[in-house]
Parts: C-alpha cells; sequence; structure tokens
C-alpha cells in the first residue's frame, strides 16, 4: 500500500514486483484509512504526510509487516510502538544529500538578499527603478554559518558553504564526527547548541526531529542569536518554537529566517505568513525528480531485501 503518489517510474517499478495498491487521487491518508492499510497489506510505505502514532499502530489486527519510509526522517512514525508490533521500519538516507543540502543554501541566499521581498515586490507592479537603499541585504561570503547537527546533510551544506561563499563554518554534534572530517570542511566543533546560536551569523538546522529535539529552538535559544543573524530550517518544523519566532521576527530580535519546514504542516499560521522577513518554502528539501526517483527505487530496494529474508540495508527498527 503506497499512501501518496510517487514518481511514475517508481510506481511501475512497485507495480512490476509487487501486488501494489497505489494513491491514484494523491490524498492523504486519514488514521482510519492508514489503519486499514496496516491490516490489510504486508508492506505499507508512508510519507512525512501520514503520522503513524501508537493509536494508529494499537488497533486492529495487523497485516502489515514492513514499513517503507520515502525519506530520511521518521518522526511521524512512532518507533516504540512499530518494535512493540514486531514491525520493522526502513528510511532513505543519502540519496537526497545533495538536494537538500543545494536547498538549503538557496534559503540562506534569499533571506539575506531579500529575494522574496525583490519577487513579491516586482510582482506586485510597486517597483519604480533601482535606487541606492532599496532592498539592501546581508553579504552571505566570509559570514560565519552555525550548523545544528553534522550529518551528511548539514556536511553537504558546510562543504557548499565554505568552498564556494567563504563562509567560516561551526557546528554542533553531541558526538564527535569521523577523525579528520571537521579538518576537511574547515569546520569547528562548539561544546554547545547555545554558542552556536550565540556565534553566528547564519544557524541552519539539521537535526533529526522527534521528542528529543521538539522546540529545541525555544525563546531562549532565540535570544542567544545576534540582532542581525538569521535562522534556516530544512530539518523537522517541531525543532522550532513557532509562536517564539513569530515574537522573535515581530520584534526584530532577529533579522529573519527561512523555513522549509513547519510544525503542524501543511498549516502555516497568518501571522508568519504575514511577515517579510521570512522566506516560505512548502516542503521542497528533496523535490527534484533525481532525489525522489532514487528515494522510491531505495524504498524497493528495502522491500526486495526484506521479503527475499535479507536485513534491509537502511532498516532503522
Amino acid at each position: 500500500m503506497v499512501t501518496r503518489r510517487w514518481p511514475e517510474e517508481v510506481e511501475q517499478a512497485l507495480l512490476g514486483s509487487y501486488d501494489a495498491v497505489l494513491n491514484l487521487h494523491d490524498r492523504p491518508f486519514d488514521p482510519a484509512e492508514l489503519q486499514h492499510a496496516l491490516e490489510t497489506a504486508d508492506a505499507v510505505l508512508p510519507t512525512v504526510t501520514d503520522a503513524v502514532t501508537a493509536e494508529v499502530l494499537g488497533g486492529g489486527r495487523l497485516r502489515v509487516r514492513i514499513l517503507g519510509n520515502l525519506g530520511v526522517g521518521f518522526s511521524h512514525i512512532d518507533i516504540d510502538a512499530a518494535r512493540a508490533r514486531g514491525l520493522v521500519v526502513t528510511n532513505t538516507p543519502g540519496v537526497l544529500t545533495d538536494c537538500t543540502a543545494d536547498l538549503a543554501m538557496t534559503l540562506i541566499l534569499m533571506v539575506a538578499r531579500r529575494a522574496g521581498e525583490g519577487e513579491r515586490h516586482l510582482r506586485a507592479g510597486e517597483w519604480q527603478g533601482w535606487r541606492p537603499t532599496h532592498l539592501l541585504g546581508t553579504r552571505v561570503t566570509g559570514k560565519v554559518l552555525g550548523l545544528v547537527g553534522f550529518g551528511r546533510i548539514a556536511r553537504a551544506v558546510a562543504h557548499r558553504a565554505h568552498f564556494g561563499f567563504g563562509m567560516q563554518i561551526r557546528f554542533y554534534s553531541p558526538s564527535a564526527p569521523e577523525a579528520g572530517l571537521a579538518e576537511s570542511l574547515h569546520a569547528v566543533r562548539c561544546d554547545s547548541a547555545d554558542q552556536i546560536f550565540g556565534q553566528s551569523d547564519f544557524v541552519s538546522l539539521h537535526c533529526p526531529g522527534g521528542a528529543a529535539t521538539r522546540h529545541l529552538v525555544d525563546a531562549g535559544r532565540l535570544a542567544l542569536m545576534q540582532p542581525h543573524a538569521f535562522l534556516v530550517n530544512t530539518a523537522r518544523g517541531e525543532v522550532v518554537d513557532t509562536a517564539a519566532l513569530i515574537e522573535a521576527l515581530r520584534a526584530g530580535r532577529i533579522a529573519g529566517a527561512a523555513l522549509d519546514v513547519y510544525e503542524g504542516e501543511p498549516a502555516v499560521p497568518e501571522a508568519l505568513r504575514a511577515l517579510d522577513n521570512v522566506v516560505l518554502l512548502p516542503h521542497l528539501g528533496s523535490a527534484t525528480r533525481e532525489s525522489r526517483v532514487a528515494m522510491g527505487m531505495r524504498v524497493l530496494e528495502n522491500l526486495d531485501d526484506f521479503f527475499g529474508g535479507r536485513e534491509p540495508r537502511d532498516r532503522v527498527a
């Protein structure tokens, strides 16, 4: 059971190998539909739009044996509940790293150079021509980029930012990276996340979602940021306390934010949408044909391993 539309070549590959039921209307499943899928299919292939909660997993006699998640993050799946029901859960790491890192750099550049404001200004017919003080932004080259998390995507952002824009890289990760990795990216490890927020011109979030990181960026951490600094989030929406961010943006306590993910997607508060000093994209991190096809094929590979009696390469539970 495939819960959303996937790229056509992936759907055809699934139909060629399995008795696959596709979601031709591309409408998100409600909890009852998710529960029905779990009770009637051997494999359910969810995405970030599917809240596979303990309640959904707790009802009825489950037929499902594997959840093949399309995406790296899996905080929308209650992993403990899945384990308790004896389910295997897989994800799709690696294949979306570059495109998500590209998107993070896009957000950095957009918010620094006020690109969203400029496009809205022009499209509204308000542009009266070039002038020396019009929509002055912030230089990116040479600035300090602080990374919260230092996984694949964060490292790819560090490479682009340092070698492409001469940015000074700082990062915080609870565990130390392998020897020589940080040095190869000219990245300096900080002792705490608070140091990242206090020392950076741009703070980019690359940590997993879930209870451990929910509202990691709260009013206190936002207060540590410098008034000229920007927050960038391509991780998970729940990592940021949205109400606290709106207040910080309104009050000018930080210069701006650039977001690709949100609490309670797809709902985005009107108060956030009304602000000019925030760039808002609709969860486009991996939204390239190359990445989405590779993600789907990675799910298929995990299914083939599982049903072939082999350990799936991307098993997370």
